[in-house]
């Protein structure tokens, strides 16, 4: 029987130790946790942290521990879920709506194996239980933006050629640019034309009642690719949001029109993921109104013509200008940080190459004057009226800062007035992840509770717990000897792919365990062939010793065949599937390397350690 090879040995050795590392995490299991985050105007510090303590102690709540996450959140241990529920409710009540209350579970996983890196492999709504959203995308709204936009770009173009117009109103579809006399018509009309040929716009005149108009309208085409690109830009938008909040294999994808299913695994609270997934948060750059009395206004109710009545963080009123001069729909990047001058916290925007030449031509003709940021975001509410459920859509617009403009302002600016640097990263981080191209609504919530989750769990585990001792019986039984060393890789193959999973932080669905009890069954087929091979050797006349090193070399080659074709046709599983399908590819793509290694190089070194030995081998139990 050929020697084998030291090296080989120890890798076998390394991969085992490193296998049960990274697989030892999934045994310890998790607790019951309540997570605090903090929402606007909010800190998460040691003085939350003493506050949360004396709230629990002094309403006779056990806990097991405080920590404060890396996010940063305050994480509560509980022992049973009854206290986490209870908790929830009460640190809710106390601590009001500055944080958000999320019911969380927290692995136990000891800290000298998370300072290696070795975590529990995810598990998927199916199996942990999780959010599901069915949100609704307001296509109709991302039309009448982008007639609103058009109208900006336009009252801007004639501006800056000096053309004289009446008025510019926004008609359904289209943009209508009221004129006195046929030439500003005509004038406006070519100008217009030529600066919007690319963008699809039909160009129309008219007159009516002494007036001309030039009327650009949005064509059909147009229309609709603007509706599906305010529901593909929103995918990508809460795509990054979710990759942001750290959620492990999320679900978002398209499904029909205008809808967007969102599913979030692990996430037992909706509270958080409604916040950050339906925020529409984004900014406006506006002139201020400095020839005007914002309080006298604001008391009387008469707003000058061509500005609008806003209200600063205090509360105290502000007149800015109807134009906008730059909107949130240009920032490429948003980082937060401190302001070197005053050392209070800042966001550090990034704009695209159309958004700073209008930001540039907006503010070069604006230096000396005050300008405002105001931050906008669109919230929907759902009330009770009448027995009937009605949701209430809440437009929330507040002055976070007033600056007056030095100089041109270009690519790259800078914006203060945020009252915490939790704040500021809050805001970069939806600036960063993009606004939203049209607002959405939740039509549809579902919870899978953890208990359904755990009961998938168990049926799982029992069935491949069922799966895995049938095939040992069997192995054991057929092949005696040999079949018990084909039972430790077996076992060592479930080891390597449990610890794979933890490395890649893949998530686990109920598919994914058809996936494993598929491979349970199917890691054995390598040492069948090998087996009745060194079978075949002995009854041709070959010594027991011959027969072996025959079995495991012969064999190699068919194994290979049929591992790589199950192998492509798991990755094209892989690559055109979708959701569970992608799961179970996984999870056999993993179970087909595993088996390979165990099956050939594990129990060869094994049947050398139990065989090699032996000088002359007259006989073997297989």
């Amino acid at each position: 029987m050929k020697p084998y090879a030291a090296w080989k040995y120890a890798v076998i050795l390394v991969v085992i130790a490193v296998g049960f590392l990274y697989a030892l995490p999934n045994l310890y299991g998790e607790d019951p946790a309540v997570q605090i985050s903090p929402s606007r105007n909010a800190e998460v510090d040691q003085r939350l942290m003493a506050r949360v303590e004396a709230v629990l102690r002094g309403e006779g709540l056990a806990f097991k521990s405080l920590e404060l996450t890396e996010q940063p959140a305050l994480l509560i241990r509980f022992a049973d879920p009854e206290a986490q529920l209870e908790a929830k409710d009460l640190l809710a009540e106390k601590l009001g709506r500055r944080y958000v209350i999320a019911l969380n579970l927290a692995p136990r996983t000891p800290e000298w194996l998370t300072a290696i890196g070795a975590r529990p492999m995810y598990l998927g709504l199916d199996l942990r239980g999780g959010v599901h959203f069915l949100m609704e995308v307001d296509v109709e709204a991302a039309v009448k933006q982008a007639v609103e936009r058009y109208r900006n770009e336009f009252r801007n173009a004639l501006r800056r050629a000096r053309i004289r117009y009446v008025a510019i109103d926004a008609v359904e579809e289209s943009v209508q640019v009221r004129l006195r006399d046929a030439a500003a018509q005509q004038e406006a009309l070519a100008l217009l034309r030529e600066a919007h040929t690319r963008d699809g716009l039909e160009f129309d005149t008219r007159e009516a009642e002494g007036a001309f108009y030039v009327v650009a309208r949005l064509s059909e085409q147009q229309a609709k690719q603007i509706r599906d690109f305010a529901v593909k830009q929103n995918i990508t938008t809460l795509r990054n949001r979710v990759n942001e909040l750290g959620v492990a294999e999320p679900v978002i994808q398209r499904q029909g029109r205008n809808r967007i299913v969102v599913q979030l695994p692990g996430v037992q609270d909706t509270a958080r993921a409604k916040e950050i997934l339906g925020a529409t948060a984004t900014l406006e750059f506006r002139l201020v109104d400095e020839d005007a009395d914002a309080r006298q206004a604001a008391a009387s109710g008469r707003i000058p013509p061509g500005t609008r009545l806003f209200r600063d963080r205090d509360g105290e009123p502000v007149l800015l200008k109807r134009e906008v001069m730059l909107t949130g729909d240009y920032i490429i990047d948003a980082a937060s940080g401190i302001d070197s001058q005053s050392g209070g916290p800042a966001v550090f925007i990034t704009l695209d190459s159309k958004g700073a030449r209008l930001f540039t031509d907006a503010t070069k003709d604006n230096v000396g004057r005050l300008m405002a940021v105001v931050y906008k975001e669109i919230k929907v509410e759902t009330r009770v009226v009448d027995g009937r459920t009605v949701k209430q859509r809440r437009v929330v617009e507040e002055v976070i800062n007033i600056a007056r403009i030095r100089e041109r302002l270009g690519k790259r600016f800078q914006i203060t007035g945020l009252d915490s640097s939790e704040e500021a990263r809050k805001l970069a981080l939806l600036l960063r992840a993009g606004s939203l191209a049209a607002p959405i609504e939740i039509v549809e919530e579902r919870t899978v509770g953890p208990s359904l989750g755990q009961e998938n769990i168990d049926k799982g585990v029992t069935a491949v717990t069922i799966g895995f001792l049938l095939v040992l019986v069997f192995m054991a039984l057929w092949y005696r000897v040999f079949g018990l060393v084909a039972d430790l890789a077996l076992a060592l193959n479930l080891v390597l792919i449990v610890a794979v999973l933890s490395m890649l932080q893949a998530t686990l669905t109920l598919p994914g365990i058809a996936g494993i009890v598929l491979t349970v069954g199917m890691a054995v087929d390598a040492n069948v062939l090998i087996f009745e091979r060194i079978r075949e050797e002995l009854r041709a006349g070959a010594r027991p010793a011959l027969a072996i090193d025959a079995g495991y070399d012969k064999a190699f080659t068919t194994i290979l065949d049929a591992n790589v074709t199950t192998l492509i046709a798991a990755l094209v599983l892989f690559i055109f599937g979708t959701g569970p399908v992608k799961g179970f590819a996984v999870t056999l793509s993993i179970g087909i390397v595993t088996s390979m290694f165990t099956a050939i190089m594990v129990s060869r070194a094994v049947v050398a350690l139990v065989y090699g030995r032996q000088r002359r081998l007259e006989k073997i139990a297989i």
